[in-house]
């Protein structure tokens, strides 16, 4: 993953809405939700949910497709891996208290 797009990420998830929204989508999975689910699930207007989803839209935290009259949107597990990974491992250098605090056990021993 490249810095800028991390930080594009980043700046997206930075927004209690928006982190809301993700939680939500992730545990939605493959399923996916309307933006009008979305938005009584985070208690946002329609109008606030479309721009908020935008904005991770663009950022490449959520994807959205046409289904019928609907739009589902989906988290992109994915990305979200590719970020937590390029924390862990490139800004954080696999550094092992870092990796301990999240449970995991990468570096050397």
């Amino acid at each position: 993953m490249k810095e800028t797009q991390a930080l594009d990420m980043l700046a997206a998830l930075s927004q209690e809405t928006r982190l809301r929204v993700v939680r939500y989508l992730v545990q939605a999975g493959e399923t996916g939700a309307s933006a009008g689910e979305i938005g009584k699930e985070v208690e946002a207007s329609s109008s606030r949910i479309s721009f908020h989803l935008s904005a991770l839209e663009r950022a490449g935290v959520v994807s959205s497709e046409r289904r019928s009259r609907s739009i589902i949107y989906r988290a992109e597990i994915g990305e979200l891996g590719n970020l937590i990974s390029f924390l862990l491992n490139d800004c954080c250098d696999n550094h092992p208290d870092i990796l301990a605090c999240c449970g995991l056990n990468c570096g050397p021993s």
